[in-house]
């Protein structure tokens, strides 16, 4: 990332005659990942880490580590640079989701953090499809139903 410096006081939003204003880089990694997620079509991380995280998020109840998995950010005073590794869906036109998720991304950090977004590079790293996660999760749904089930029988054994 290429930054340029401004010595004058007051010289953007986040630099006043009142004082400074520093975004830590994991804000700007939320709503990065936040905003690449809005655009429809897109699951952020790869398949493996996707996996990964439902997994988790299953066992904890959470789950809130998908909106920072697969961005990496590089911010300075004035200026952001964003990496994002996503997947995209089967039957998507992957330039025009890219270019959606450079879209979005730019205009949320720009507007919510006040830093100009230099670049935001993505890589597809995977596919995914949607009538196979949906089937996937009926699945998940059965099975923790059954597992209910048993531990209300085993319950009223007791």
């Amino acid at each position: 990332m290429t930054e340029q410096s401004n010595t004058g006081s007051g010289s953007g939003p986040l630099q006043t005659e009142r004082g400074n204003t520093t975004i830590a880089d994991s804000v700007v990694s939320k709503i990065s990942g936040i905003a690449a997620q809005e655009v429809d079509g897109i699951r952020m991380g790869s398949g493996a880490s996707q996996t990964a995280s439902n997994l988790l998020g299953s066992i904890t109840g959470g789950g809130g580590g998908s909106q920072t998995q697969g961005v990496s950010v590089e911010v300075g005073q004035e200026e952001a640079a964003i990496d994002l590794t996503l997947t995209a869906e089967y039957g998507k036109s992957i330039p025009q989701l890219a270019e959606a998720v450079r879209r979005n991304v730019s205009n949320r950090v720009e507007s919510l953090v006040g830093l100009r977004v230099t670049e935001v590079n993505v890589t597809v790293q995977n596919i995914f499809f949607p009538q196979q996660e949906e089937e996937q999760e009926r699945q998940r749904q059965i099975e923790q139903q059954q597992r209910e089930q048993q531990q209300q029988e085993q319950q009223r054994v007791q």
